[in-house]
């Protein structure tokens, strides 16, 4: 048995944050009711990538039933009522004050079913000079600073992922479930709201501190601003290595180990982390010129030996056939895609994951195993 299965989600939701949240409720059993206008979910247009359907899509909306309402007209709001007196969870993510007008306020609806659980995510919630403004990843990556400390010194980049909508469904999900175990001790449901400004100011918190202690954060590119040596170097045949040094006995390491200099750590300008920071232009430079010289499985393995913490920076193509990949299969209206599995591995319990259904389709009970 599933740990969700017999709860009811009723989701009034587009784009990517809260399809997320509710696609993981469905991967833990829970029915889950994806509320679709007639034209259907915008994202089914975002791209093409999974045999020809949206990659965001696909990924996000598996073992959901797609239910076409229309909530202009009064049957469309009828039917909506209905469902959400049946459900245990009421999930929602359109334009601040959509569901308001609709006639389904959060305090009208709390009182009428007092154990339904309700979350909204908004772009910067309720209140505030900004509270009416439509949100999209991106904005705010914008404007919470997230793009200000990310990328080169050139200029403020995007996160290469939806990161604001992602982190925002991870957090609605990990709420849900905490209303859930609630409900089950009192028998009370829940308004939860969460903006995606609140989300990602949450996961600021450091570069925040430190730019108010006056230690604003530059960007850097693949290095850490308060570590060295921490970023990326290019092995004799052009392959680039990150490496990551977090203490000085790591650092020691590295030093006799890999860069053939016992004696650097007895420098000043490199016998500790304030120090190498302060001279980082000079302890790059000494880590590039060792790697320089040595071909890529040279240091792989020199690095490996002295366990040394090291990545290589991979391409997408790289991802694709990595040899920790772990991926699912899913029946999708145009065919089975591959996509790479839920994270969590709960051992003994082995999942299922539904179809994607098309606009106005039940998933298919047909499901893979992952």
């Amino acid at each position: 048995m599933l740990p969700l299965e017999g709860i009811t989600v009723v989701a009034v939701e587009q784009a990517v944050a809260a399809p997320f949240c509710s696609s993981r409720l469905a991967d833990a059993g829970a029915h889950v009711i994806k509320i679709e206008r007639p034209e259907g979910d915008f994202a089914r247009g975002y791209d093409a990538a999974a045999k020809g359907q949206s990659s965001y899509f696909v990924w996000l909306n598996r073992g959901k039933d797609s239910r076409i309402v229309d909530l202009s007209k009064p049957e469309g709001r009828a039917e909506l009522e209905t469902l959400i007196a049946r459900a245990d969870v009421l999930l929602q993510n359109l334009k601040p004050g959509s569901m308001d007008k609709l006639g389904f306020a959060r305090e009208r609806l709390r009182k009428d079913h007092p154990k339904l659980i309700i979350c909204t995510i908004t772009g910067y919630g309720d209140t505030g000079p900004y509270a009416d403004r439509k949100a999209y990843d991106l904005l705010i990556q914008a404007e919470s600073g997230l793009a200000s400390i990310t990328g080169g010194p050139e200029g403020p980049s995007r996160v290469g992922m939806s990161i604001v909508d992602v982190a925002t469904g991870a957090t609605a999900h990990a709420a849900i479930l905490e209303a859930l175990i609630k409900r089950g001790r009192t028998g009370e449901g829940a308004d939860i709201r969460i903006s995606m400004f609140d989300v990602m100011a949450d996961w600021l918190t450091v570069p925040l501190l430190n730019a108010e202690a006056g230690q604003a954060p530059k960007r850097i590119g693949l290095a850490h601003p308060s570590i060295a040596p921490y970023g990326v170097f290019t092995s004799k045949d052009g392959k680039d290595i990150l490496i990551s040094i977090q203490s000085e006995r790591e650092w020691k390491t590295l030093c006799g180990k890999v860069l053939d200099q016992p004696a650097l750590p007895d420098d000043p300008r490199f016998a500790n982390m304030v120090a190498r920071v302060r001279n980082r232009a000079l302890t790059d430079g000494i880590v590039a010129e060792r790697f320089a010289a040595l071909s890529r499985d040279e240091l792989l393995a020199k690095l490996a030996a002295a366990d040394i913490a090291f990545a290589e920076v991979n391409s997408m193509a790289d991802l694709s056939t990595h040899p920790h990949l772990r991926r699912i299969e899913v029946d999708t209206p145009n065919g089975v895609v591959s996509y790479p599995a839920p994270a969590a591995i709960v051992v003994g319990d082995d999942r299922h994951y539904g179809a994607v259904p098309g606009i106005g389709e039940t998933a298919s009970p047909h499901q893979r195993k992952g």
